[in-house]
């Protein structure tokens, strides 16, 4: 089958930030099937290009078995949301060109957001001189959570354009695939698509990568962490992230020199959280930047808990991120600052974790001095974290549902 994925964050080896699709198209192309990406060239986490440039606008690279187009974007990504509007409507443009150049395929998934990635779907679809099957991905309900979050005004022209882009996304493709139960509901609640053309393949974790090490190694060696207990932040540092209400729990734990706060990933805030950190001379919470891929295992083995937050945002008790799989393949608990389905599945299904009111820094605080003055509950918490991403969450799993899927949709 030769399956074709427009992916506009599909990551280059090594780049920080979410690798499923990375991971599930070299699954697919080494189970024998012809996997083509097209994708562009910045990093969403931290806004950047690879330091050498790309010579043409649109360049053929191979990432392993998987082919991958890699269309040239503007560096406008990183300079606030009317700069990656821009790289967005440029990435419709190059990836149209690239869908062109590319072979014909026999299923297409286009995996959301951002949003607009619908259009270069819809040319892939119509071009030949017959249907081509389409699956639309939803990682999260643009435009709504862009709304919720304040990048864009409910009534203003653009949002209007967006959601009719959204309703024509979900009429015009075969399946509909939701990465959580509340995704669903909020599509079949909007009378967007019926029951039967949704699916459900979740996120989940790559054990080959993630797995459980021990918590002295190397790395926690080398950032010099000793015996503090650390809870670690790793993903994006943007306006829906709220990154700053760690810098309010850390506030109110200044009175444990035991306990230290790690932030790991990049993003349009983050220098102003650096910032605030050193205004408010605060030594328990440190900021390390993007890393690779490859080094965040031993980063989250290196921690006594994994943190997951998000903005007090109703939108985001739909979500539950990618990271928190990550720290359950690692044997780590989960400190949750997210409400809803995350809280449902980390703290009632899988019990890996514990919750506090996301944006409530000392309700945070008070839950990581309760799993920093109990190590044997945060030791079961992840075992049990572990057991169930196992039993559930295989990323190899998920993408043999995924291949049955888009066999479907073909026949």
């Amino acid at each position: 089958m030769r399956i074709l994925i427009i992916h506009q964050y599909y990551l280059m080896p090594g780049q920080p930030g979410g690798s499923r699709f990375n991971e599930m198209a070299r699954f697919w192309a080494e189970s024998g099937h012809d996997v083509t990406v097209i994708a562009g060239n910045v990093n969403y986490t931290t806004g950047r290009k690879p330091a050498a440039p790309q010579e043409h606008w649109i360049a053929k690279e191979q990432d392993g078995p998987v082919n991958v187009w890699r269309c040239d974007l503007p560096e406008s990504y990183s300079r606030g949301y009317r700069g990656r509007m821009w790289a967005f409507a440029a990435f419709v443009l190059s990836a149209s060109a690239a869908v062109v150049r590319a072979e014909r395929p026999d299923v297409i998934v286009a995996t959301s957001p951002p949003l607009t990635i619908a259009l270069p779907a819809l040319l892939a679809a119509r071009l030949r001189w017959r249907r081509i099957p389409c699956i639309f991905e939803v990682r999260d309900l643009w435009p709504e959570s862009a709304v919720t979050t304040g990048v864009l005004s409910r009534d203003s022209l653009l949002t209007r354009t967006l959601f009719s882009v959204e309703r024509y996304a979900y009429r015009f493709a075969d399946r509909i695939n939701v990465l959580t139960p509340a995704f669903r509901e909020d599509i079949l609640q909007r009378g967007l698509a019926s029951a039967d053309k949704i699916a459900f393949i979740p996120n989940g974790a790559d054990l080959d990568h993630f797995h459980p090490g021990p918590l002295h190694n190397s790395m926690r060696r080398r950032l010099e962490w000793g015996d503090r207990f650390v809870v670690l932040y790793a993903g994006a540092h943007g306006r829906a992230n709220a990154v700053g209400q760690l810098l309010h729990a850390a506030e109110c734990l200044r009175d444990r020199a035991d306990i230290l706060i790690a932030c790991v990933g990049d993003g349009p805030e983050r220098a102003a959280l650096e910032a605030a950190a050193r205004e408010r001379c605060l030594t328990n919470i440190v900021f390390l930047g993007a890393q690779p891929k490859d080094m965040m295992p031993d980063l989250v083995n290196a921690a006594n808990v994994g943190a997951a937050v998000l903005q007090n945002n109703p939108t985001f008790r739909t979500v539950y991120p990618n990271k928190i799989f990550d720290y359950m393949a690692c044997g780590r608990p989960t400190l949750l600052a997210i409400d809803g389905v995350a809280r449902q599945l980390v703290c009632e299904e899988a019990r890996t974790g514990v919750f506090a009111e996301p944006e409530n820094g000392p309700a945070i605080a008070s839950a990581i001095r309760r799993l920093a003055d109990n190590p044997a509950e945060c030791r079961e918490m992840g075992a049990r974290g572990y057991e169930w991403v196992v039993a559930h969450a295989s990323r190899r799993a998920l993408a043999t549902r995924y291949l049955h899927l888009m066999t479907e949709v073909c026949h």
